[in-house]
């Protein structure tokens, strides 16, 4: 997460200046032109009410807080540490137990400072031969370095929310639909050295897209034709007082699944959390998805925007499990499963 510029502060990212928004989408191999769909394209309507309301009971926030813990317990997931190591086996066999099918997406990447490290972004895919798709991700690596404490800013944190709780999320959903199949096949990607980019103030030269490695490698390789409905990214989804307001660059990019999501929020009770103030554009993973891959993805994302800051626990040593809600978990897990089960299996991918 870097440090406020300008007017916005994204939990890990430069800001994206508006010149950067209309650049040409790359199209990358084998996958076409695609406009955000209209939410009756996207099957707004729940094919099966009892399994959706079922498949939201399932999802257990304590579950998702207790999948924080085993990662924070392996220490700050840093890229080419024994911690990082250890976490990648347990995400990955955790996605196996519940049927999943796995892939573990390896390469390198030079960061900002003029460091090569190995990365591995996971794929773990329900009904993988399902062609009606949707994409839900978020990045599992922590940053190096707590360089927004004022104590001990060079050494690692714990990262229980800025990456922790994102991939829990994702690992309760994978046991959710274990139990309840949904209509559509679901991609849960774990991006890897997303946390690594570089901040305004340091003393190295400018690298363009320092941050979302993993995301960036990820877009650039995907298989022949995939090609999701659209795409979730999960950010800083499990903090105590998040707000999760409508983010700038998911709206430039994919404002009909904004006010799905948003809508479908409010109509089960969440509207206060899920509000209808709006962020400036950020640099997030999602970014990345929609200007490389062109998935129209968006970011759900704990920002105050009364504050003009993200949560206090930013790139601090404060991000550990004492600032880890589990109503926020439940929250938006319940959100996710919703709108997962509210696909209909027969609108157009």
């Amino acid at each position: 997460m870097n440090r406020k510029v300008s007017y916005l502060q994204h939990s890990h990212y430069l800001i994206c200046k508006a010149s950067v928004m209309v650049a040409v989408i790359t199209i990358t191999a084998g996958i076409g032109c695609k406009s955000p769909q209209k939410p009756e394209q996207q099957g707004a309507t729940a094919p099966n009410t009892a399994a959706a309301a079922s498949a939201m009971d399932a999802f257990s926030a304590t579950q998702a807080y207790t999948f924080i813990k085993d990662q924070v317990d392996f220490g700050p997931r840093v890229p080419g540490t024994e911690a990082h190591d250890k976490c990648l086996q347990f995400l990955v066999d955790r996605l196996k137990s519940d049927s999943l099918k796995v892939v573990v997406q390896r390469s390198s990447a030079k960061t900002y400072d003029g460091k090569k490290y190995d990365f591995e972004n996971i794929i773990a895919s329900s009904d993988p031969g399902n062609p009606s798709r949707v994409l839900i991700c978020g990045h599992w690596d922590s940053r190096p370095f707590a360089d927004q404490d004022s104590v001990d800013p060079e050494k690692p944190f714990d990262a229980a929310d800025d990456g922790g709780s994102s991939a829990a999320v994702m690992l309760e959903l994978g046991r959710v639909l274990k139990k309840y199949p949904a209509h559509i096949g679901v991609d849960l990607v774990f991006f890897d050295l997303e946390d690594y980019g570089q901040q305004t103030d340091d003393n190295y030269p400018h690298m363009e897209d320092s941050w979302c490695l993993g995301s960036q490698y990820w877009a650039k390789n995907l298989p022949q034709g995939y090609n999701p409905r659209y795409g979730i990214l999960l950010d800083m989804v499990g903090g105590k007082n998040a707000a999760f307001p409508m983010e700038g660059t998911s709206l430039y990019y994919a404002p009909d699944v904004v006010h799905k999501i948003w809508n479908i929020a409010s109509d089960i009770g969440y509207g206060a959390f899920f509000t209808h103030d709006k962020t400036g554009q950020t640099t997030d993973d999602h970014l990345y998805v929609n200007k490389i891959a062109n998935i129209p993805t968006i970011d759900i994302v704990d920002y105050h925007v009364e504050s003009g800051d993200y949560p206090y626990w930013h790139h601090k040593h404060s991000d550990n499990m004492s600032i880890i809600d589990s109503n926020t978990l439940k929250m938006v897990g319940r959100v996710l499963v919703k709108t997962i089960y509210s696909e209909n299996s027969t609108a157009t991918p």
